[in-house]
């Protein structure tokens, strides 16, 4: 006698708009970043009629948010920065601050306590730290944060704007507990990617090979061109490839 086996029912997706919330809601924006820590979304920054320098938390088990009372060196408001969390702490770097006018400060948000800190980080060893910029890419890998691309503007006058597209890779390495922090320049082989905002960058791990797949953007036209960075551990310079995996 044949016996049937049930196939598990798979639930579908589905989107449901959520209400009902309590506390302080952000004003709607756009070019801001977001987090999560547990069961907390913190939301910073972002463009409305200017740029917006607040800081919301929303607690996705109470659907309430709240502003936390924060301290220290806090920053200006900035859209379409780099954001990045390892454990409690939260990292910024660059984005707009004006119209025109970019940054290159990196600010470290310490969640357990909300306390914003300036961090100087140190100058790369050979070569110059990262120019004021936004749009640009800012990965969490391991200990090491890697910032790709952007777009700059070469004109010393905000409001005349010369944009300069970028495909400069620079790596961030954190410390625990410590807030000395220096740039590097990684050696790469492999052809670079074209210059390039607002693309996506995520990291991978296959095969114990950690990547980091860039894809698409803006440099004058909409681009659609898929790269991957091995970022492994190995004697071998990380290597920059086109069309996929490897």
């Amino acid at each position: 006698m044949e016996t049937l086996t049930e196939t598990p029912a798979v639930l579908q997706p589905r989107w449901k708009r959520v209400l009902g919330w309590t506390g302080p809601v952000p004003r709607p924006r756009h070019g801001h970043r977001a987090v999560s820590i547990k069961e907390l979304m913190v939301v910073f920054g972002g463009g409305n009629e200017g740029i917006v320098d607040e800081l919301h938390v929303y607690n996705t088990a109470t659907n309430q948010w709240f502003i936390p009372a924060v301290r220290g060196d806090i920053p200006p408001g900035c859209a379409a920065y780099g954001f990045v969390c390892d454990g409690t702490r939260l990292l910024v770097f660059g984005g707009m601050v004006e119209y025109g006018k970019y940054s290159n400060e990196l600010y470290e948000l310490q969640a357990s306590r909300w306390e914003w800190k300036r961090l100087k980080a140190k100058s790369p060893k050979k070569g110059s730290p990262p120019c004021p910029r936004l749009g640009h890419s800012f990965s969490l890998i391991g200990s090491r944060c890697y910032l790709f691309g952007g777009l700059a503007n070469d004109s010393e006058d905000p409001k005349n704007n010369i944009p300069r597209y970028l495909n400069d890779l620079y790596c961030l390495e954190l410390r625990p507990g410590s807030t000395v922090v220096s740039w590097e320049i990684p050696p790469t082989s492999g052809p670079l990617p074209p210059p390039r905002e607002s693309h996506t960058a995520v990291m991978t791990n296959r095969g114990g090979v950690t990547r980091l797949i860039i894809y698409g953007g803006m440099n004058g036209c909409r681009l659609g061109d898929l790269w991957v960075l091995d970022v492994g551990e190995s004697s071998v310079p990380p290597v920059a490839t086109e069309t996929g995996f490897p």
